[in-house]
């Protein structure tokens, strides 16, 4: 019984890894799994009639709770804040301070909008304005490094209906994109 709990493990971590661009990672039911393997995902859309970029952020809340723990020095608590205003304030500095994005070269203005969390999952939005059409697209995503180091941060880019995809890590966390 031991061997195949094992090679289940095994499995969904090669499935995980050999991931197609665009496929959605289905957690629920078997988070219990899959969580130690500290993963998140990010989408960024292209808007080209608003001339923005439309970005959300799923990570594990309690992983995010821990990072956030020891970067603010204070406790942090998504289920039961004792300051709501004060946690969204916290999640978007630190958001900001490890996410940068440059098109064609040049850095974009990220606008953190705030957070839900839904069941295990914080939900992150963050917008750009003025974003011209992308050629490239350089993307830093630094979350979560500094407590998990096997931690993966997937980037899914949609300038059209099909994504560009990047897999960043503690030691590559910039990636490019070209189109």
């Amino acid at each position: 019984m031991l061997k195949k709990y094992f090679l289940l493990v095994f499995l969904m971590v090669l499935a995980i890894n050999q991931l197609d661009a665009g496929t959605p990672l289905k957690l629920k039911g078997i988070n219990a799994i899959l969580h130690p393997f500290h993963i998140s995902m990010t989408e960024i859309k292209f808007n080209a009639a608003q001339k923005s970029l439309e970005i959300s952020e799923k990570i594990f809340w309690d992983d995010l709770e821990v990072e956030l723990n020891d970067y603010s020095k204070t406790k942090v608590n998504f289920l039961k804040p004792s300051n709501k205003e004060e946690l969204n304030k916290l999640v978007g500095r630190y958001i900001l301070e490890h996410t940068d994005i440059y098109i064609n070269g040049k850095k974009i203005a990220l606008n953190y909008l705030g957070y839900e969390i839904e069941e295990d999952v914080a939900w992150i939005y963050i917008e750009a304005v003025n974003v011209p059409a992308p050629k490239t697209a350089e993307i830093k995503n630094s979350i979560l490094f500094k407590n998990f180091p096997g931690q993966q941060n997937i980037i899914n880019f949609y300038k059209d209906k099909n994504p560009k995809s990047l897999r960043l890590i503690e030691s590559q966390i910039k990636g490019k994109i070209s189109f």
